[in-house]
């Protein structure tokens, strides 16, 4: 059976697709003693020499699976340019990279892999795989407020699809979806009128934060691995496995009864509301009278500083007050997700 040459090479771990492009573009890829050209096909039995060196793809039950309870501040992306991305931040042995993302500003759980195969098949909403989120809003929840939610919400033009919602106080509830649209929780709390003020995923599929602290990531057993093949095994990774896109008309007053907050191309302009906390360990949502959670702690970075706060708060806190001076020196104060107590410097953050 023959392999996109590409695809051959990046599963060797030695480089992700479009770096294989460039080497290939380069001259510096060679089968059977041939330079090789872009949208070569090869076999298990050709020879390939990537910058001198002779290289095979990893086996599939060699391949890397981890779970990793992600700070806020923390980007999702292998771009090492990026600063504080995810990649530099676990420092695995072995090249990985995130199935999905999640946002700077939120926290939970997100899988990262080696195997490129089970990414889209674990993405692509046709494919109906759950995630799992508990959110704090700066406002009491109503009734109205979840039935829209579980309705669907217009973000963008499209639809988004029906989901399950739970209210769990007056300012938490708890959202199960199987689309992954960019800030799509925020987006479509936004529109009823609330702002995101926490956010965080406890469960991909098969696979819960249970035992894991933030900022710690884990392999997966082998029975979590065998729960996610068997829920892909008849799941497609191509993007006509995906659910037809509704769009919409948005009406014009549907951001009139708040300020605009998110730019015409998804970025925030205005950060939401961050609860703050005493200071203390971060929690690891392990269950009551458990041993200390098994988890591995990224080399040579530092736990975040402060508590993250649990999901159970009756009222989250009010937002830090900003200088209104036009000519004042201070600077404004940062949201932070884990604000310090008075009297200390809290350590700066985001929220999804």
């Amino acid at each position: 059976m023959s392999t996109r040459l590409n695809k051959y090479i990046s599963e060797s771990g030695v480089c992700s697709r479009r770096e294989a492009d460039k080497f290939i573009e380069q001259g510096s890829v060679f089968v059977n003693g041939k330079r090789a050209n872009i949208g070569d096909q090869v076999a298990d039995k050709d020879r390939v020499v990537v910058n001198g060196n002779l290289i095979e793809p990893r086996a599939p039950e060699d391949a890397i699976y981890i779970a990793f309870n992600k700070p806020p501040g923390i980007t999702s992306t292998t771009e090492t340019s990026v600063k504080d991305n995810i990649i530099r931040y676990i420092k695995h042995s072995e090249r990985i990279f995130p199935i999905g993302r999640l946002d700077k500003d939120s926290q939970g759980l997100i899988l990262l892999t080696s195997n490129g195969d089970i990414v889209n098949k674990i993405l692509r909403a046709g494919n109906k795989h759950e995630k799992e989120y508990i959110v704090m809003v700066d406002k009491p929840i109503t009734d109205s407020f979840i039935e829209g939610m579980r309705g669907g919400v217009p973000i963008m033009g499209i639809m988004t699809q029906k989901c399950e919602v739970k209210k769990e106080t007056n300012y938490i509830f708890r959202i199960t979806l199987i689309q992954g649209m960019n800030r799509q929780i925020r987006k479509m709390c936004e529109h009823f009128g609330y702002e995101v003020v926490q956010l965080e995923r406890i469960r991909v599929m098969n696979i819960t934060l249970k035992g894991i602290g933030v900022g710690d990531w884990r392999e997966l057993t082998e029975k979590e691995l065998e729960g996610i093949m068997k829920m892909t095994e008849t799941s497609s990774g191509t993007k006509e496995a995906s659910l037809p896109k509704r769009r919409v008309g948005l009406p014009t007053t549907a951001w009139s009864s708040r300020p605009a907050r998110f730019s015409e191309e998804g970025g925030e302009d205005k950060p939401a509301r961050k609860p703050g906390g005493a200071g203390g360990k971060p929690s690891t949502r392990t269950a009551p009278g458990s041993a200390k959670p098994a988890g591995k702690t990224a080399p040579g970075k530092p736990k975040p500083a402060g508590a993250v706060p649990p999901f159970g708060a009756e009222k989250p806190p009010r937002k830090p007050g900003r200088p209104t001076s036009a000519g004042s020196k201070r600077k404004p104060a940062a949201k932070t997700l884990n604000r310090a107590p008075k009297g200390n410097a809290g350590r700066r953050g985001s929220s999804r």
